[in-house]
């Protein structure tokens, strides 16, 4: 399919949907904060050092991913990739505790020219907590698409994993008089 204002192929879209028993407000401090960000961004095995953030339409943030657990770093090596590499996102649209929209630069495919993949990230208050809905561009081709989504279910699960540990748990004590 192509962009008619562009003359651009539109890459097909893939939507991940989660529900978290948590506040809104710890959602979206994942999403838009340093220390939320570093905490569950990029798949089990890497980890995300968040060098700059400016939350705002036109803002971007830059962060480096480095693969750390033994067997990602040797699937990297063996697919010619960097075991670090620095990324980018600029920010199009922040609406707090509702929605962010933004492009993120591929930059890392071998032999691929660099692009931008869209991604929203939409919360929704609901009965058990917050729904959460990821919609990002596939990649340039289905093996690449494929491992995006892959990741994307890795990082989502950290996510949710951090967000059910951060839930205060209650005791009950009862006490029966003599």
């Amino acid at each position: 399919m192509t962009d008619p204002t562009t003359g651009a192929a539109k890459r097909r879209r893939i939507t991940m949907e989660r529900t978290f028993d948590a506040p809104i407000e710890d959602v979206w401090e994942l999403w838009t904060t340093k220390e939320g960000i570093e905490s569950w961004w990029g798949p089990e095995g890497f980890t995300v050092t968040v060098q700059a953030i400016d939350l705002r339409p036109g803002g971007s943030m830059r962060y480096e991913m480095r693969a750390t657990a033994p067997d990602i770093v040797e699937g990297m090596k063996r697919m010619g990739l960097p075991l670090v590499t620095d990324a980018r996102l600029t920010y199009l649209e922040i609406v707090p505790h509702r929605r962010l929209a933004y492009d993120h630069v591929a930059d890392f495919v071998p032999g691929v020219a660099a692009y931008d993949i869209a991604t929203e990230v939409e919360l929704f208050t609901v009965e058990s907590g917050v729904r959460m809905v990821v919609t990002i561009d596939a990649m340039h081709d289905e093996r690449w698409t494929e491992m995006a989504v892959k990741g994307w279910e890795s990082q989502l699960g950290k996510a949710a994993r951090l967000l059910a540990a951060r839930k205060p748990t209650t005791t009950t004590s009862t006490s029966r008089a003599p």
